[in-house]
């Protein structure tokens, strides 16, 4: 049963604690005789001020009695006393005790309204001239502007940390850009549902076939559908599907998407005859990528002398021969600017990256060794004995415009010869679009990855497209040799790609299939993380052994396992913090991923080096937590992490994960339930991606008959992309480069 909610007012006394980005704020606030705290995301607060608070009364183990609210109307102090407190207090420029006394000598009890509504008779004061009052006013308005559009948008459900988003986003102005048009709130930064816009839209008496609805649906559509990897939608799929969704008609919805075809905020491109339609940002990703892998590719790459013989001496070096087609990869290499090498485990991959990687780094190449993910990256580094890093980090994040940036631009270069990029598969094309943009044209770039695992969580299916478009080299490795050969992990996979059964596994394989469905799987799955592999193998049930999950749903999708392994893993516990986020129970102890990319967020590496961002599919270990301040500490590899309150909602409990989370990572143990998974689920390279992250162990758990539809089912999820024509536009308005020896 809910708390009432009680309505406290009085003056605030002292701040105790602020966080200026996401409004979280401690404050005295004293009322009725008495000197209350007061906690909550009210936006800022300032001394001397008015207020009226809505929340409930709890007791903190440490902090004692406080308020929390919930809202906080703030009202304009009247009374000298409190004007004085105010403007003494130092909230706002340029005006300390000795300003704030002649202010008041002159303006009394008026003088906030007279900053509010007529700075100019501000100058009247000696040293305020009339910039100074224009800013003094605009910070004033600033201030109470938060508070009150918190106060507007807790009308609609909107919580007070996205009120201070929205604040962040559209300015003072905010409530009238709302009230005009709530559907900007489906956009930046909130993303909101369109329901919820809806029925906002509803109380403000929006018709349902206003020209604002129709348009922000169809941007809604396309965004989902890009979420969903598409980074473009035939025109024809669009309106049919965004006619059912909001329950307009088609020609009214054409009519709509040729304004804003018309306006610039969409944007058209015809491929074999057909017109898709992209958001403007995607069709530019899109078309960068194409014109710089064609610019690449018309440079003629220095041949490299006696290659054939410095191979010869490696295969002597190393005691070993390459195999054909990881001779062609090599060769390739060293003479294209662009290479594209694929193959699943145990052919043979990083046995040629290493090769192309000596040859390089023998001509005194610069090579430059990344991939998407930092596991990826860490695992890049192992295999090749080499310094790898994540994209992000080779391309330098810049925070200082206040938007994503890269400090390597098209402006700044990287100052390297050769990229190698692996785990292509897994790379979306916002991102690959600004490494592309960070690379000089006399650089070269190879990029590694398996065709037969899932696509990017982002949009764009770059690997696949690249292949299709038949204009970039491109060397598929087939052969498993022996010594992966002998892996049951890597002959399944394989198996799977052949479409053939699993081979069910024994003692001393490093794979097993245990038969099992519904609750018994969940059951199965449980005492497998908690009891059976950390006896029998000496994993550590959180940091070895990764659930991996086809679904959310079920019995054996990410939610119930997460909830019922958090429970036997890490339980509540007395003098254990924990505290409630996005609907999961954070604690000290229990294994979380970073589930979108964020800018923000600080972090320290155990050597002292510091820095700010977490990737989607980072996964670490919650430190501590602060119920206070609602933050936490997360160990992420060699990073510490500070979570504030506004960022929780980024986080889930990962003792499971979905499959598709957990592209460009490798786990000592995977634990994969394959019993009741949803039709749209069960292909093939979604058990294939699930198996290929174990390296030392992987057991499936599940039905025969789920297992075997998921292997039979090659079909893959389509995903809507311009980039193979767009290439294959590019090249062919190219004359062919001239050969140079």
């Amino acid at each position: 049963m809910e708390k009432e909610l009680l309505r406290l007012e009085g003056t605030v006394e002292s701040l105790i604690f602020e966080n200026q980005d996401t409004g979280y704020t401690v404050f005295e606030l004293s009322g009725g005789g008495e000197l209350f705290v007061v906690c909550g995301t009210v936006g800022e607060i300032h001394i001397g001020e008015t207020v009226a608070c809505t929340g409930t009364f709890e007791t903190h183990p440490t902090y004692g009695r406080q308020f929390h609210a919930v809202t906080c109307e703030t009202d304009i102090p009247r009374d000298v006393e409190a004007v004085y407190a105010y403007l003494s207090s130092g909230s706002l420029p340029y005006i300390g005790v000795a300003t704030a006394k002649k202010i008041l000598e002159r303006f009394g009890a008026d003088a906030l309204d007279i900053i509010a509504n007529d700075p100019a008779q501000l100058t009247a004061i000696r040293g305020l001239t009339a910039d100074k009052a224009e800013r003094i006013s605009a910070e004033f308005r600033r201030m109470f502007g938060v508070r009150e559009l918190i106060a507007y948008l807790a009308r609609f459900d909107i919580s007070a940390p996205r009120a201070v988003e929205v604040f962040k986003t559209f300015g003072p102005h905010a409530a009238d850009a709302i009230g005009q048009n709530p559907y900007l709130l489906c956009g930046d930064p909130l993303h909101l549902s369109f329901a919820h816009a809806d029925r906002i839209a509803a109380q403000l008496q929006l018709s349902a076939d206003s020209s604002l609805r129709m348009g922000a649906a169809l941007l809604y559509v396309l965004r989902h559908n890009a979420n969903n990897g598409h980074t473009c939608l035939p025109r024809h799929k669009l309106t049919a599907t965004t006619a059912a969704f909001i329950r307009q008609s088609e020609p009214a919805l054409e009519q709509e998407l040729d304004a804003r075809l018309a306006a610039g905020e969409l944007c058209r491109q015809e491929f074999d005859g057909q017109e898709y339609i992209y958001l403007p940002d995607l069709l530019s990703a899109e078309q960068d990528i194409a014109w710089r892998l064609a610019e690449l590719m018309k440079h003629p790459a220095p041949q490299p002398n006696n290659l054939e013989r410095n191979i010869d001496f490696l295969q002597l070096r190393q005691g070993f021969a390459y195999a054909a087609l990881q001779r062609e990869a090599i060769c390739t290499a060293l003479r294209e600017r662009c290479l594209v090498l694929t193959g699943g485990p145990g052919t043979g991959k990083t046995t040629a990256i290493n090769a192309i990687l000596a040859l390089f780094e023998n001509q005194g190449d610069r090579v430059a060794l990344c991939a998407p993910t930092g596991r990826a990256a860490k695992r890049l580094s192992e295999l090749t004995g080499r310094k790898a890093s994540t994209i992000h980090r080779l391309l330098e994040v810049d925070f200082s415009g206040g938007v994503v940036s890269f400090v390597h631009n098209e402006k700044n270069m990287l100052k390297c010869d050769v990229v190698i990029l692996d785990e292509m598969s897994m790379v979306d094309v916002k991102l690959f679009q600004s490494l592309l943009a960070a690379l000089r044209y006399s650089c070269r770039i190879i990029m590694v990855g398996d065709t037969d695992q899932l696509p990017s969580v982002g949009p764009g299916n770059i690997l696949g497209e690249v292949i299709r478009s038949g204009v970039v080299p491109t060397v598929c490795l087939t052969e498993i040799f022996r010594q992966a050969a002998q892996s049951l992990i890597v002959a399944n996979a394989h198996r799977i790609v052949q479409g053939q059964p699993l081979k069910k596994g024994g003692k001393t394989d490093d794979f097993f299939f245990l038969e099992a469905g519904g609750e018994v799987c969940q059951q199965l799955v449980c005492d497998l993380v908690c009891t059976r592999l950390p006896r029998s193998y000496g994993f550590d049930p959180v940091r070895d052994i990764q659930v991996l999950c086809p679904t959310k749903l079920g019995p054996t999708g990410t939610q119930a396992l997460n909830a019922r392994l958090q429970q036997l893993l890490n339980p509540p516990a007395p003098g254990k913090p924990q505290l409630e986020a996005a609907g999961s129970v954070f604690r000290a102890g229990d294994k979380v991923m970073q589930v979108r990319n964020n800018y923000d967020i600080l972090w320290q590496r155990d050597g002292g080096e510091q820095g700010v961002g977490a990737y989607n599919g980072d996964i670490g270990i919650v430190l501590n937590v602060n119920p206070h301040d609602r933050s936490m500490t997360v160990q992420m590899d060699d990073r510490k992490l500070i979570y504030t309150s506004d960022h929780l909602s980024e986080l889930e409990i990962a003792y499971a994960v979905t499959i598709h989370k957990s592209q460009g990572s490798e786990f000592p143990a995977v634990v994969l339930p394959a019993a009741e998974v949803p039709k749209k689920l069960c292909y093939r390279n979604l058990i294939y991606t699930g198996i290929t992250r174990a390296r030392q162990l992987c057991i499936v758990a599940g039905l025969r008959a789920t297992v075997a539809e998921m292997t039979g089912n090659v079909r893959q999820n389509l995903r809507y992309s311009g980039l193979c024509s767009l290439l294959q536009r590019e090249m062919a308005d190219r004359p062919a480069p001239e050969q140079t020896s």
